[in-house]
């Protein structure tokens, strides 16, 4: 099993535990509101890396 594969396992085991403890809509801030907070904290010439590598792993 890889790494990331681990990490992703744990990810949802983390996640429906904090299901059980937080109310819902908070719990969709949390799952919404890191990735939207990671994108913010990129420089702009990363970001434009960033947009030109999504757009060209789309077409393959």
């Amino acid at each position: 099993m890889s790494n990331r594969t681990k990490i992703a396992i744990g990810g949802v085991v983390a996640g429906l535990i904090l299901l059980h403890w937080i109310p819902l809509w908070v719990f969709f801030l949390i799952i919404v509101g890191i990735p939207v907070a990671a994108y913010l904290a990129l420089d702009p010439s990363q970001r434009r890396r960033l947009r030109r590598v999504s757009r060209r792993q789309i077409g393959r």
